[in-house]
């Protein structure tokens, strides 16, 4: 379980890492063309941003900590947090129709609640 627990967090901080790079460094209008990209339409260049930052600190959290092990139980609680981050996708996808991106989301979701289960009860990181 340890093991696909890593490879879950590892494939999340992936995902974290490359939406938060184009969201931070990619003008907002480049991604308004890209696919499942509509939403930035709606929203300031700071919100965008803003996502993108706290995408690349959840990539840093699902695999920072533990590997230093400086407060592992960062890993969970970032974990959460994704899991909110994910719901707010969720909703805006549904409010611009974008359904294949809705379970996109809601397989991250899935998994990073995998990673906040395992990492908080079974196979939490004890220090």
């Amino acid at each position: 379980m340890n093991v696909t627990l890593w490879v879950a967090a590892g494939l999340l901080a992936i995902v974290a890492l490359v939406g938060g790079i184009s969201k931070t460094f990619v003008p907002k209008e480049k991604l308004a063309e890209a696919p499942g990209g509509g939403w930035t339409e709606h929203a300031s260049v700071g919100f965008v941003k803003t996502l993108g930052v706290l995408e690349l600190l959840a990539a840093v959290g699902l695999i920072l900590p533990a590997v230093l092990d400086i407060a592992p139980v960062l890993v969970p609680v970032t974990a959460v947090c994704w899991i909110l981050l994910m719901v707010g996708a969720m909703i805006t996808h549904l409010r611009q129709g974008d359904g294949k991106f809705i379970v996109l989301n809601l397989a991250y979701l899935a998994l990073t609640a995998y990673v906040a289960w395992g990492r908080l009860g079974p196979e939490a990181f004890t220090g």
